[in-house]
């Protein structure tokens, strides 16, 4: 309820702001951000190494002909079963992004034990994503963080609400190391888990993110997530198609959002069929894509880097976007460790280079590259999908660079939030809490 969630802003705020122990809150920040980058760092790690064997495998298994197809589809339809065996067995609270979760953890008591969750995030993670489903890596080490800033509040004798500062501040640290991203992962706290910005969150978060960029990038390096080339400064002109990208992929991400909702759906229909059952069923079909497509399964960076560079042709680009539109709502109805930042940032980007290359052919003549109109669509979809603007355009400038873009970014985000909200369509995160 409303009021009780500004009765804990109040206590966050007065406990530590009256209080005799802001310091301390802040130092533990540090360590709670390191532990969780450090973490999300080795997840991370651990993904690429992955991907890796998954592409080597199918490409062995294609040695032994058609016939090759079935060793692939066997292990992705264990690996999914096993990462919802491992949810259902061990750690309820695992499944999915974790995000909704971590909100409700805010808004209410805590609930659940930190230990299991980061266990079951971080190994049914690796499965599920590892394996090929089109889930986000930022999932898992978000979740991972929050449970880690809590689980270090009580070893350190913090009261609830100082653990519950912590928790929120662990979950932006964990969004930090899965983009390299740390003012995205500092204000995504700020903006959408605790809508505050009051002085002992806003330190605690800031710590921690810091903490965990300062290990994270130790392991992971300095460079952007995404490579692109320098982007020109764009002209007043050119602002009418970010307009217009803006507008379409705001009704586009009101479909993603009803698609992951119906996905869940269906699945909740068909809760007489073990959740094992239904994550093996989406795992062979990932198999199946990916023995046709390996590069077209997974989180989804390949492709967006893909994207970024402009390799692929329109027609090519277009089916590559309606199957990842389809194939990332279905990968999280397996109810597997996973998230939606990655694989959404993908059709945005896919989709803002459609809309740019249809927009150069019919309206314009000046040498606008469709790349840019790739790099607005991922905050344009974002802020239409999550409705968190500031932390989408924020995480796409760290994620690409591309800082020249701001203008284009506002425009087509502003757009995007305008027409989710007069479709009435609720943020996703809020859906899915309530869904819980």
């Amino acid at each position: 309820m409303p009021s009780e969630i500004t009765k804990d802003r109040k206590l966050l705020h007065d406990d530590s702001e009256g209080g005799r122990n802001l310091l301390v809150l802040a130092v533990l920040s540090l360590f709670v951000g390191g532990v969780a980058g450090l973490v999300g760092a080795v997840f991370r790690l651990a993904l690429i190494r992955l991907d890796i064997w998954r592409g080597a495998w199918i490409h062995a298994a294609h040695h032994l002909g058609w016939s090759g197809i079935f060793p692939v589809m066997a292990v992705t339809t264990l690996a999914a079963a096993i990462a919802a065996w491992l949810v259902r067995r061990f750690s309820p609270e695992s499944s999915g992004s974790g995000i909704p979760y971590v909100e409700q953890q805010l808004r209410e008591r805590w609930v659940g034990n930190s230990l299991p969750i980061v266990i079951v995030k971080f190994f049914g993670g690796l499965l599920a994503i590892g394996s090929g489903l089109a889930l986000g890596r930022e999932g898992p080490t978000i979740q991972i963080g929050a449970s880690i800033g809590h689980f270090l509040g009580g070893i350190f004798r913090r009261n609830e609400n100082e653990r519950r500062v912590l928790l929120a501040a662990g979950a932006g640290a964990g969004l930090a190391t899965a983009f390299n991203a740390p003012i995205a992962g500092a204000v995504f706290v700020l903006e959408e888990l605790v809508a505050s910005f009051e002085i002992p969150i806003s330190v605690a978060t800031l710590g921690a993110s810091a903490g965990a960029i300062g290990i994270a990038r130790l392991m992971l390096g300095e460079q952007p997530d995404f490579q692109v080339a320098m982007v020109k400064h764009l002209e007043i002109g050119d602002i009418a198609g970010h307009l217009v990208l803006g507008t379409v992929l705001g009704f586009v991400g009101v479909a993603y959002s009803r698609a992951i909702l119906g996905a869940l759906a269906i699945q909740s229909r068909l809760s007489k069929i073990p959740v094992e059952w239904h994550a093996a069923a989406i795992g062979m079909i990932i198999g199946v894509l990916g023995w046709f497509a390996p590069e077209w399964i997974g989180g989804g960076d390949n492709l967006t880097q893909q994207t970024m560079n402009g390799q692929d042709m329109f027609g090519l680009t277009a089916v590559i976007f309606l199957v990842r539109f389809v194939l990332s709502p279905l990968s999280y109805s397996a109810e597997t460790p996973g998230g939606l930042f990655a694989p959404m940032l993908t059709v945005g980007s896919q989709g803002g280079l459609l809309i740019g290359w249809v927009w150069i052919h019919l309206f314009t003549k000046n040498p606008v590259v469709p790349t840019e109109f790739a790099i607005v669509g991922m905050a344009a979809l974002f802020t239409s999908v999550v409705r968190a603007p500031v932390t989408g355009i924020i995480l796409v400038i760290e994620l690409t660079g591309t800082f020249g873009l701001l203008l284009p970014m506002l425009t087509a985000a502003f757009a995007a939030m305008t027409v989710a909200t007069l479709m009435k369509q609720e943020p996703i995160y809020d859906l899915l809490r309530t869904a819980r």
